[in-house]
């Protein structure tokens, strides 16, 4: 008897052991959270402050990855409003202090003497019917600038479900018991059939075109708020091996036309990205960027920036 209590004891030990390891070095057990909204689609969630593998994310009271805010501007402070998702996000895998949005500060500060605050609303694979939701919902927050940076994918992105949320373990809504518990989820995971999902994912007509009104209708709410709107985009890491898709071409080319027509301040990051000596040391995977490539990108927003501050 004493041996099989002593055994117990060695294994229920082992396994705090491992739990509290799991927890306090790589942050399992604590991961940030969304939560479903029938228009956003859905939201992280607010007030939340996570550390996984090292990396801080702060999720502040308006759901964005930036710290608590106030509703409007300190005097003579300079609001910049970033709108994207997982390349401005920067997911778990990101610092909060490298995050674009963070650089683009950073990069600011040094070079104007007004106060610079960055605010960065995203999440992972919104497109810009959730990111147009999510402004009629919250506004600009009187912001100067609204920055909408887009991927070449969210041309083709279908309307905002919140069907994804505590279903599919990219979009966790509550918490794991045990930290070891998100270890068996990823070993054993298979993606759940979710009732309505692929209807919504087989979205007929012209997505694209869906998405360039809702650009417009984005640009209609800056424009009624006396803010300035940008655009920036980033192709995907085959584009560049050897160019984009037919398809692709045609979305890039309607984009192009509707910011001529609308004189909106653009970056393209494709033909930029396509002169780097090695593409692959911008890349994460095939669509997300590394932390080389989130700094040169915040280079050339905060270059973007800088000049239309000073005309």
């Amino acid at each position: 008897m004493k041996i099989v209590l002593l055994s117990f004891g060695i294994i229920l030990i082992s396994f705090l052991i491992f739990e509290g390891s799991l927890r306090l070095f790589l942050g399992l057990g604590k991961r940030p959270l969304y939560i479903a909204d029938d228009e956003i689609g859905y939201l992280l969630a607010p007030n939340q402050k996570v550390r996984r593998l090292g990396k801080l994310t702060i999720i502040n009271q308006y759901s964005m990855r930036t710290e608590a805010i106030e509703s409007s501007p300190l005097n003579d402070t300079i609001r910049l409003f970033f709108i994207g998702d997982s390349i401005v996000n920067g997911a778990w895998w990101t610092d909060q202090k490298e995050t674009i949005s963070a650089l683009v500060q950073e990069e600011i500060d040094k070079k104007l003497s007004p106060t610079i605050e960055v605010l960065n609303a995203s999440a992972n694979s919104w497109g810009p019917r959730n990111q147009l939701a999510y402004l009629k919902r919250f506004g600009t927050f009187e912001s100067q600038v609204i920055l909408l940076v887009i991927n070449t994918d969210d041309l083709f992105a279908t309307k905002p479900t919140p069907l994804r949320v505590g279903k599919d373990i990219s979009y966790p809504d509550k918490q794991p018991i045990l930290a070891i518990e998100e270890i068996l989820e990823r070993v054993f995971y298979r993606n759940p059939n979710i009732p309505g999902l692929g209807e919504i994912m087989g979205e007929r007509g012209d997505r694209v075109g869906f998405n360039l009104e809702a650009i417009d209708k984005m640009k209609a709410i800056t424009t009624e708020n006396e803010s300035q709107f940008m655009i920036v985009l980033t192709p995907l890491k085959r584009e560049m091996n050897p160019e984009p898709r037919d398809y692709e071409k045609v979305a890039r080319k309607r984009l192009q036309e509707w910011v001529d027509t609308n004189n909106v301040a653009f970056i393209d990051f494709l033909p930029i990205f396509s002169k780097q000596e090695n593409i692959d040391d911008l890349y994460r995977d095939h669509i997300h960027l590394s932390s080389l490539g989130d700094q040169l990108v915040s280079q050339h927003i905060s270059q973007l920036i800088i000049n239309s501050t000073n005309q």
